[in-house]
């Protein structure tokens, strides 16, 4: 069967840990002496891997007891103040959760800190989940419902023992977790956002993908013979193996942080690849005949025309994955071995950033934030596809927006929702596109307009004659850099004199991957990456740092990423420029001399800061 899975580095990033996450304390055993009936342990009274009642209580730390024996010990350690112990303690008196919650969230101890603190106060030993690798045997041996039920993690076998990585250590927990699995359990403390990246890690969704590709198999054969022998059609339901293939794609995708889903038929096979963090990476290949049914599934799930396989087409789906409602888009087209399908994934649960959470440089978000405050004009986000321009917008939007202001926009499609702005979505079938609906929101007395994306002609013509009447205009504009969004106005055939009064300036940006923090470590780059580095304004000797691969990036050396920023403002002698048409070569060395940073000179700052490698640098950056 062709069927396989990629490991290691071509697994796909992992899940990120929750940045609010917070580590709750361990509750206060009882000693092992005390007497604890097996009978009335609904774990190890029912059968094994399926646990359905609650775990017994166990006793917590009283305000009076353990948990100023805690805090003295945090003194101790010089990791908290009596100051800081005192205002935590009121606080956790008022809200009722433990101290430790309390102290994370506060900003007082790091997860890492408070939880070195609370094995050496109970006496359990760290499990470095970022670091030590699972024993793929030891999943089978806990369920992934009894994991995230109680939050635990299998890591390996100790001999006959079994170590265990849980959030919240007690002797209850202990005796449930070796009835269940017929082994004596050592537990080990960890973050509760290191349990939650570990069981989305390791209890893949995609885990028992090759079983339903069998079963497709076998389904498919039965179905021809059925066709051969039957003039009836054969009914497909929700839990046809194409349909939980599909379903167990995306909510991977979900889980892996992916930002794009790509299923592209080849000879024989069909590869599914996620995006995550910019960066492509191959996830399943499954056998080819399965290819055209994903894509139809998809397409009826999408209200797309399925029958249609040699045209293009275009749709959206609105699908819940692990509590959390996610928009997908859906985007088809014909390849000389099949149909392919390209699916991007819209979390509407991801929190709006506000500008200064963007990662510009102070000296820039000051200019930016003047920049966008301005009565009227155009503010352009200019950047390549996934380069971050619409979260930059929509920052722009929460920068701006406020009760005296009528700010509209026309999105394709409505990727957040604010509840104080009015939104239109384009709509092709009722005739609603960037260029009318921008005229339609001419006419609703608008102050500030966001135009999702300029694409053609008509819809820069109106946006720019919208900047010129009074109106506030932001938008975004595919181009390499903000001096070649310039160029792309002029390309369009918009007069030169009509830009240079309209555009205020013109933000060129990309996303660079940040260095995963759990493998951080020095390096020596090669000779090559050297000369670029020196060739961008690069002045640092050594010190230079990459990640090595750790369980936490997927042996990737990335986590996440982070902003750069270049900022373009039309001042008196570029506006000059642009009517004489210059070279972009002009253009941009004016506006260097006029203080502007360039994005190769901000990604070779960031090198210098240990947040990315020069060669991520190279390859988001291009020749600029």
């Amino acid at each position: 069967m062709a069927f396989a899975r990629k490991k290691n580095k071509d697994s796909g990033g992992a899940p990120t840990p929750p940045p609010d996450a917070l580590t709750p304390e361990p509750a206060l055993v009882a000693s092992a002496a005390a007497p604890t009936a097996a009978a009335t342990d609904p774990v190890a009274s029912s059968a094994p891997g399926a646990p359905k009642a609650a775990m017994p209580p166990v006793a917590v730390p009283t305000l009076s007891g353990s948990n100023k024996r805690l805090g003295e010990q945090l003194i101790g350690s010089r990791l908290i103040t009596p100051a800081q112990l005192e205002a935590a303690l009121a606080a956790q008196e008022a809200s009722g959760e433990r101290l430790g919650e309390t102290l994370v969230r506060q900003g007082v101890l790091s997860e890492q800190a408070l939880v070195h603190a609370l094995a050496a106060f109970f006496g359990f030993d760290v499990a470095n989940l970022r670091r030590d690798n699972v024993d793929p045997a030891t999943l089978n041996m806990v369920t992934e419902e009894v994991a995230r039920q109680y939050m635990v993690v299998p890591i390996r076998m100790n001999g006959t023992q079994l170590e265990v990585a849980v959030a919240e250590p007690s002797e209850d927990l202990r005796k449930a977790l070796s009835e269940l699995v017929g082994h004596s359990v050592a537990l080990r403390i960890a973050p509760l956002s290191d349990i939650r990246w570990a069981i989305d890690s390791h209890y893949q969704a995609i885990g028992t993908v090759g079983k339903l590709v069998q079963a497709f198999e076998s389904v498919e054969g039965s179905r021809r013979r059925a066709v051969e022998t039957s003039s009836e059609e054969v009914s497909v339901g929700d839990d046809a193996p194409v349909v939980q293939v599909v379903d167990r794609i995306l909510t991977q995708a979900m889980r892996d942080r992916a930002s794009d889903v790509h299923i592209e038929p080849s000879e024989g096979v069909v590869r599914v690849r996620y995006r995550i963090d910019g960066a492509l990476k191959e996830i399943l290949t499954l056998p080819g005949a399965i290819g055209p049914g994903l894509v139809s599934r998809i397409k009826i799930m999408a209200n797309m025309n399925i029958v249609e396989r040699r045209r293009p087409q275009d749709g959206q789906l609105t699908i819940v994955i692990d509590g959390i409602e996610v928009d997908v888009r859906v985007a088809t087209a014909a390849t000389i071995m099949g149909e392919s399908c390209v699916m991007r994934i819209l979390d509407k649960t991801r929190s709006v950033l506000r500008l200064n959470d963007l990662g510009m440089p102070t000296d820039t978000h000051l200019a930016y934030s003047k920049m966008v405050r301005s009565p009227f004009g155009m503010v352009i986000c200019a950047g390549p596809t996934g380069s971050g321009k619409t979260t930059t917008l929509y920052a722009t939007l929460s920068e701006v927006s406020n009760p005296t202001l009528n700010v509209m926009t026309i999105e394709d499609p409505v990727e957040y929702v604010f509840p104080s702005i009015n939104q239109i979505q384009t709509n092709d079938q009722a005739g609603i596109t960037f260029a009318t609906g921008l005229k339609s929101i001419l006419r609703q007395d608008p102050d500030v307009i966001l135009v999702g994306e300029i694409r053609d002609v008509e819809t820069t013509r109106v946006a720019v004659q919208s900047a010129l009447t009074g109106h506030f205009v932001v938008s975004s504009l595919h181009a390499t850099d903000s001096v070649s969004a310039l160029h792309r106005f002029l390309d369009m055939g918009i007069e030169s004199f009509l830009i240079a009064s309209s555009v205020l300036g013109v933000v060129g940006q990309r996303l660079l991957r940040r260095i995963c923090p759990s493998c951080k470590s020095v390096y020596t780059p090669t000779p090559e990456e050297l000369d670029f580095y020196h060739d961008g304004g690069g002045t640092q000797s050594d010190g230079f740092f990459q990640g090595t691969g750790c369980n936490f990036c997927s042996h990737t050396g990335y986590k996440d990423r982070i902003g750069v920023y270049e900022l373009l403002i039309m001042t008196p002698e570029l506006r000059r420029l642009v009517v004489g048409w210059a070279t972009q070569e002009e253009l941009r060395s004016m506006a260097v001399r006029q203080g502007m940073r360039t994005m190769r000179q901000e990604a070779i700052g960031l090198v210098d800061q240990g947040i990315t490698t020069i060669e991520e640098v190279i390859r988001s950056m291009y020749t600029l």
